[in-house]
């Protein structure tokens, strides 16, 4: 496909715009000839073999190159040494891969003139598998560089291509699905983001019948940042999630700098900067590493919006600024596009408004750009013509898988009935087996909550705690007996709701909390010293957590460790924030501590087994599967400096992340 003069004039842009890499790029080729002259001659001899035999397919050139292709001095050892013994595939082949290495380090004028020149050579050589290749390649080069017109052409060709092959090898099926995907891409470039996703979930079912790991990381990446633009936050981190899943399965490094950098994006748009920077600091030097300055761009510039939601202006412009420079010297509008906006930001935080609107204004004009009318109605009129000639070729294929099927039907019924009830027997099993696992699962979370609610209802306690109140009724006290009489019946009530619910606020658990001891106080005629701390950089009201979950250590406190003791009493709870993935809760008590406990425990008559901790820590690694991190549960036993126990401290760490 030729390129116009008005795109090769903005490829030519691209390269002066870059005078930087110039000496790069002559600093490369000179220790590429340097070492041309060194190449193992192991690898000349498979070369010598390969230009030999001269395989035809992609499959066989990658098979045989695997390990080399990597190393961009032996496959231009292997372009030239093809080109010499007019091996047309072979020169193709090491073109496309020698421009893809420059692509991926962001010097898109040598990337895009090795791949027309591997386009030319294909077609030469009348070779379908490289000429998708070569096109597919092109289109990619072009998006990155936001010609979007001519990208589209590309990928629109290599696609049509593709599917005019009538038994595709697993290389035209693969490309069938980059084509699905840049084409996808192209779509969400132009905010059509509806169009983008229903061709990315069309490449993610052909990836998942070829069961390629790659593509399905790149397409769910692709769907989280569509959903993420139609401001579906939590969709698109469902998404990000899953890509990154895909891209640590594959060991992906360039994969999984993407996903945490889309990863730290939502965190920043939930207003979750700490998150945010967790993920982007680590990505500093790996996205350095990569070469890719498109996304180390990206990176620095996101790291700059977190400093500036925490008001480190400073360190903020920095990032943003490193930034926005990588992404001007190698000509990325939309990567400036942001960095102005961010830096806009950043100033009208400051109070600079001044300068506020001088970035403001280039964002303005960036955005203009990058959105040109003259680009837009163009692509609004390849949709309509590309979609419209999509319907009528799906129609067209429907029809005929129709007949096909219809005369199939014919010959082979009773093979298609016995299936049909072989997979309908099979389907019945696993759903009764998932049925019952389901509801096994079930019960099981239901017995803990019926448990539970069984230890917080304890006859025991109710008894006593009536029991007291009627003592102040007896010795005519009543406005004690009404005041821990609405105490009691609040708490009753508290206890009801909780039990029906799966979670509540740490706010909630606190109230509820401070409601028991206050009726436990009466037990112990009121000498209880409890008190309830919460640290300022916490917000119980944000905070959720199993509901009831503090209770059973405040009753062992009670009973093992402060029952026994003659003297002071206390029971101190301190909520304070751990990091910023847990909040932390401190039970400490000042009574005989568990050793003491334990005999006691041993010499009572009566011994009643105590469930409540067991349970609520099974409720609580029930609660954290919803969460990234898991909860933590420590028991301290406290010491003086003699060594002698005075009390007890439970730690709960509960995630928030």
């Amino acid at each position: 496909m030729p390129v116009s003069k008005i795109e090769s004039t903005h490829i030519e842009k691209l390269g002066r715009l870059r005078r930087v890499t110039l000496f790069s790029l002559a600093y490369l080729l000179f220790v590429a000839t340097f070492y041309a002259q060194e190449i193992p001659e192991a690898f000349k001899e498979k070369v010598e073999r390969i230009v030999q035999l001269m395989p035809k397919t992609y499959v066989a050139l990658d098979t045989e190159l695997k390990s080399e292709k990597g190393d961009t001095t032996l496959i231009r050892y292997f372009a030239n040494f093809s080109k010499e013994n007019n091996y047309l595939e072979g020169e193709a082949f090491a073109l496309n891969q020698l421009g893809t290495k420059y692509r991926n380090i962001s010097q898109y004028k040598k990337a895009a003139d090795l791949h027309e020149k591997a386009l030319e050579l294909s077609e030469s050589a009348n070779n379908t598998e490289l000429k998708v290749l070569s096109l597919n390649m092109l289109g990619v080069v072009y998006r990155r560089t936001d010609a979007i017109k001519t990208a589209l052409d590309y990928h629109q060709k290599a696609m049509e291509l593709a599917e005019e092959v009538e038994n595709p090898s697993h290389h035209i099926k693969r490309h069938i699905n980059i084509s699905l995907n840049s084409i996808g891409n192209l779509y969400q470039t132009l905010e059509q983001y509806d169009l983008a996703i229903a061709q990315f979930k069309r490449a993610l079912k052909l990836e998942e019948e070829l069961g390629n790991k790659l593509g399905l990381a790149i397409n769910h990446q692709n769907i989280g940042d569509c959903l993420e633009q139609k401001g579906d936050l939590e969709a698109a981190l469902e998404n990000y999630r899953k890509s990154l899943a895909y891209n640590e399965e594959i060991n992906s490094a360039y994969g999984r700098v993407i996903c945490k950098n889309s990863l730290a994006q939502i965190y920043l748009k939930q207003n979750m900067p700490y998150a945010a920077i967790v993920l982007l600091e680590p990505l500093h030097k790996e996205s350095k590493k990569i070469g890719d300055f498109s996304i180390t761009s990206s990176v620095f510039i996101n790291t700059g919006w977190a400093y500036t939601k925490l008001a480190q202006y400073d360190k903020a412009n920095t990032f943003i600024q490193e930034g926005l420079e990588m992404a001007k010297s190698h000509n990325m509008p939309s990567n400036m596009l942001n960095g102005y906006q961010k830096l806009s930001e950043l100033e009208e935080a400051r109070g600079n408004y001044q300068m506020a609107y001088e970035y403001f204004k280039k964002v303005d004009e960036y955005s203009d750009q990058i959105s040109n009318a003259t680009n837009l109605r163009y692509m609004n009129d390849v949709i309509v013509r590309y979609e419209a000639d999509k319907k009528n070729n799906q129609i067209s294929v429907l029809a005929k898988e129709n007949e096909i099927v219809r005369l199939r039907l014919r010959k082979n019924q009773t093979t298609l009935l016995v299936s049909a009830l072989i997979v309908g027997l099979i389907s019945s099993i696993l759903y009764i087996l998932y049925r019952q696992y389901q509801s096994k699962n079930e019960k099981r979370v239901l017995s803990l909550e019926q448990t539970m609610l069984r230890s917080q209802m304890n006859p025991h306690f109710l008894f006593n705690s009536l029991n007291s109140i009627k003592l102040y009724i007896i010795n005519n006290e009543q406005k004690n007996a009404v005041h821990y009489l609405n105490k009691f019946s609040k708490l009753v009530r508290k206890i009801l709701e909780a039990s029906s619910q799966k979670e509540i606020t740490l706010a909630e658990e606190l109230e509820t909390v401070e409601l028991y001891m206050n009726i436990e106080n009466i037990r112990f005629s009121n000498e209880i010293d409890f008190k309830i701390t919460v640290d300022e950089s916490v917000c119980p009201t944000n905070i959720k957590m199993p509901s009831l979950a503090l209770q059973p250590f405040l009753e062992n406190s009670l009973w093992h460790g402060l029952s026994p003791k003659e003297g002071e009493k206390k029971i101190h709870v301190n909520v304070k924030r751990k990091n910023q993935s847990h909040v932390s809760i401190e039970i400490m008590d000042n009574g005989v501590g568990r050793g003491a406990a334990e005999v006691n425990k041993e010499n009572r008559v009566l011994k009643r087994k105590s469930v409540g901790i067991r349970i609520t820590k099974e409720r609580l690694a029930n609660f954290s599967k919803d969460y990234q991190n898991k909860f933590d549960v420590d028991i301290v036993d406290l010491f003086d400096e003699g060594g002698n126990p005075i009390g007890t401290k439970v730690i709960l760490d509960i995630p928030t992340i």
